[in-house]
């Protein structure tokens, strides 16, 4: 109780919180994490199904994972989390979200200021030309996968695959809110995944207070996190907003 109310405080007096989300914030949403029982690892080889070079030699094979996760996406909707960051945003407290989920959830909460660190897979791109294509049931039903209408090439996700770089936009956009946030509030993230991982760090180094709500303890919790949640984004956050 008084630790939620501590954290309250400490956001409404540093006034500039940026939160640092992974896949936890989103299993309360029915998007599992990649990794552990329920998760897309568990089921498909990452390096076979989503290497880029996989997507490059075998589209056909990788889309039948693509199929998977787009169904999955299709049935979420945002948790008690997402909302109460949508709220923290419209106090004017939250200035940005980086996130490394691709699953659009943010924005449908109503966040603004999204910093897609791993992209989105809601939009599909062709890689010779460029064109974009909305996901859409119909789309991704298209066998043995979704082609560019113009070069009649697979599509891909607009979402970042193993071996693949981070985009310098969103790299340079993540690096900038780290440096200059003064609360960093990390949510539902394993802590390693780089070079995404290296933010709290970076963020921490310029003098932000770190706050984490995960299930377990990350690399983070032992080494930079002045303030420890275990358990649910969905019922910490809710709690620490019930303080503004």
């Amino acid at each position: 109780m008084e630790d939620y109310k501590k954290v309250a405080g400490l956001i409404k007096e540093r006034g500039y919180a940026v939160a640092f989300t992974g896949a936890g914030i989103s299993v309360d949403s029915g998007i599992p994490a990649f990794r552990g029982g329920q998760g897309l690892w568990e089921k498909y080889d990452p390096m076979e199904y989503a290497h880029i070079g996989a997507f490059h030699s075998n589209p056909g094979k990788v889309w039948i994972m693509l199929r998977d996760m787009s169904r999955v996406i299709f049935e979420s909707k945002p948790s008690p989390a997402h909302k109460a960051l949508s709220d923290l945003e419209s106090m004017g407290y939250l200035k940005a979200i980086i996130t490394q989920n691709v699953d659009g959830l943010h924005q449908i909460a109503g966040n603004s200021n999204i910093i897609e660190y791993h992209g989105n897979h809601w939009q599909l791109v062709c890689l010779n030309c460029a064109t974009r294509v909305a996901l859409a049931p119909e789309v991704v039903s298209a066998m043995p996968y979704p082609m560019c209408d113009r070069c009649m090439l697979p599509l891909k996700p607009d979402v970042v695959f193993f071996g693949e770089g981070i985009p310098m936009k969103a790299m340079i956009r993540a690096n900038e809110e780290a440096n200059n946030c003064k609360v960093l509030i990390i949510i539902g993230t394993s802590g390693v995944v780089y070079p995404a991982a290296e933010i709290p760090y970076m963020a921490k180094s310029n003098g932000a207070v770190i706050v984490e709500i995960n299930m377990d303890p990350s690399p983070f919790t032992s080494s930079i996190t002045d303030h420890f949640f275990k358990g649910s984004a969905s019922d910490v956050l809710p709690e620490i907003m019930g303080y503004f």
